[in-house]
């Protein structure tokens, strides 16, 4: 299955947007330009197709709680406020070559945490299969998406799907839950949000074929040259001669060996650099057979040096597209954009901007043979403003 469209209507700064999704999707834009929110609509999506609309739901998968009156556009210009907020979901089955849509309009939480189904329809090749309305005004399964409780055997063909949406989450790696010294509110299956249980993931990637060993279906080696100063990554259990007895760890650590220190001395992910640690969350994501199929990555660049940026990116993408999954990931840092192979079209590139009246604007980023001529990597166009997604600073 591959995603084709994905629509937001009345979601915060996504007033009225849709954009055509690849396999790889990357945004870019100023601070505030509505580039989480995009992640967190999807998030949205993914608890009324699959899940009930509450609190729970939406933090499971890494979306911010706001206020009831925050989660509607409120723009200055709009004189009468939607009363749902709508979301959209087309797709394709690369099987049959059939689509599919699924659409919802939900109602934001009034008097309790959750949310309401005003309306949802499942659509076959244009033909609606299965929908209900004015759910919101019905006590039972109000609250409740119809992909989970209702047994109408039309919504078979769109299970799949549902599946695969059902795992979404917004990851937001940060150092000291990579370290394995704080715990990570939001564990998942193998990693949780903020990179718990990275230690266990990599263990289940690391195996020995005859005398080559294997990070998943990567030589160790091509690993390691992401991580130039280390000759050897392993999982162990703690020890007192490798972590400080005062330091809280989990039951499996990160081990590295540098290849520049003496006796090939080896020190774990909490003296190791953050970098490293990024590298492995990235890749332990795109790789593990147990990762989320269709997931997002808030802030792909943090900690990255911009040539390690670009050589992960270019990394991770192929191991996207190796394993049939979906990501999409947003990045401040124009080295990113570098890594990627944009005549692939698997591939996509989106600029989010604001316009005159405050709403997100989606504009997918093709490299026209203008844009060719100027001879400059993408970075250099981001940054001189030819492509978008950049604040008006002078």
């Amino acid at each position: 299955m591959k995603l084709k469209k994905i629509s937001f209507g009345n979601f915060k700064s996504l007033y009225d947007v849709s954009f055509e999704p690849g396999r790889v999707n990357v945004f870019v834009g100023a601070n505030g330009a509505g580039k989480s929110t995009l992640l967190e609509a999807i998030g949205l999506l993914s608890a009324a197709m699959t899940d009930r609309v509450d609190s729970t739901a939406l933090q499971r998968r890494g979306v911010r709680l706001s206020v009831p009156s925050l989660y509607k556009s409120n723009f200055k210009n709009i004189s009468r406020q939607k009363p749902t907020i709508y979301l959209s979901l087309g797709w394709e089955s690369e099987v049959i070559q059939d689509l599919f849509r699924y659409d919802v309009h939900l109602t934001s939480p009034t008097d309790s945490e959750l949310w309401k189904y005003h309306s949802e329809a499942f659509f076959h090749n244009g033909e609606k299969k299965w929908g209900r309305s004015n759910a919101s005004s019905k006590s039972r399964n109000s609250a409740i998406g119809g992909f989970l409780v209702d047994n109408d055997e039309k919504l078979s063909l769109g299970r799949e799907m549902a599946v695969a949406l059902s795992a979404y989450g917004i990851f937001q790696p940060n150092t000291m839950t990579l370290r394995g010294t704080v715990a990570d509110p939001n564990q998942m299956t193998p990693i949780g949000l903020n990179g718990g249980r990275l230690a266990e993931a990599i263990s289940d990637l690391i195996r020995t074929e005859d005398e080559d060993i294997f990070f998943g279906d990567m030589y160790i080696e091509d690993v390691l040259d992401l991580i130039d100063w280390a000759s050897e990554i392993t999982v162990n259990a703690p020890k007192k001669s490798s972590i400080n007895a005062n330091i809280p760890t989990t039951r499996q650590i990160i081990e590295f060996t540098d290849r520049y220190m003496r006796n090939s001395a080896k020190f774990t992910a909490y003296d190791a650099s953050e970098g490293a640690l990024y590298v492995l969350f990235m890749l332990a994501l795109a790789m593990h057979p147990q990762g989320p199929n269709i997931f997002a990555i808030d802030s792909f660049d943090h900690a990255l040096n911009p040539r390690l940026a670009r050589k992960l990116t270019a990394t991770f993408c192929e191991q996207i597209i190796q394993k049939q999954k979906c990501v999409f990931l947003t990045t401040h840092n124009p080295f990113v954009l570098d890594g990627l192979d944009l005549n692939n079209d698997d591939i996509r590139l989106f600029a989010i901007d604001r316009n005159l009246d405050g709403y997100a604007q989606i504009t997918r980023i093709k490299i026209s043979q203008e844009l060719i001529k100027e001879d400059q990597p993408l970075s250099r166009l981001w940054i001189n403003g030819r492509l978008g997604g950049v604040p008006p600073l002078l």
